[in-house]
């Protein structure tokens, strides 16, 4: 339940807050994406006005090697992180929003350069310098060392956070530290209501 002071940006609410939802999500990931927008738009409000102290939300990087634009957008948002911690969110949102132009198919004929360059653009849209992101996510053209950017070392330890939590695919919800897999995407606000009420 502990984030590294790097990953402040992953966490809504307090630190304090006596309950932790931890829910590990693929921004390329239909079903992160659904239950990312039901909680942002509808459960976290909830939370702030019915529960308010009581929980704490982090948001968990879950990248799905099985797809293949997986690595490069979870580069974005950290990059994002890094420049502006409190963008981490909004650049969540559009992220989400715009996930179909990330996807395996809509990237087929693209070069990871012009994937970084679609991404820096987005991280504009919410008062991100693109320029700055590109610094952290593009590899460099210099001699062959498969050296990684300026987040590879960030991005492994999300994976190292997945893995060692034995979390294999998205979403993957933790209530408390503990592993939860009854809570579905497809939930609605009074389901996820009855949910928060069982866990006080």
């Amino acid at each position: 339940m502990a984030l590294a002071p790097q990953f402040g940006g992953h966490r809504l609410g307090s630190a304090f807050a006596p309950h932790t939802l931890e829910v590990y999500l693929d921004y390329v990931c239909p079903f992160s994406a659904k239950i990312y927008k039901k909680i942002r738009e509808q459960v976290w409000p909830h939370i702030e006005q019915q529960h308010p102290e009581k929980f704490q939300f982090i948001f968990r990087q879950q990248v799905q090697p099985w797809h293949a634009s997986s690595t490069i957008v979870h580069e974005a948002a950290l990059a994002v992180e890094k420049i502006d911690d409190k963008k981490f969110f909004a650049f969540s949102d559009v992220l989400f929003e715009n996930q179909r132009d990330y996807f395996d198919e809509a990237l087929e004929n693209k070069t990871r350069k012009e994937t970084a360059v679609s991404l820096a653009q987005l991280a504009e849209s919410v008062g991100v310098p693109s320029e700055k992101v590109l610094e952290y996510i593009l590899n460099g053209t210099g001699e062959p060392k498969n050296s990684g950017n300026k987040v590879t070392n960030d991005l492994k330890l999300c994976i190292k956070i997945g893995r060692q939590n034995g979390i294999h695919v998205s979403p993957t919800l933790l209530i408390d530290g503990i592993r939860d897999d009854s809570v579905s995407s497809g939930w609605e606000l009074n389901q996820w209501q009855d949910y928060l009420n069982s866990k006080l």
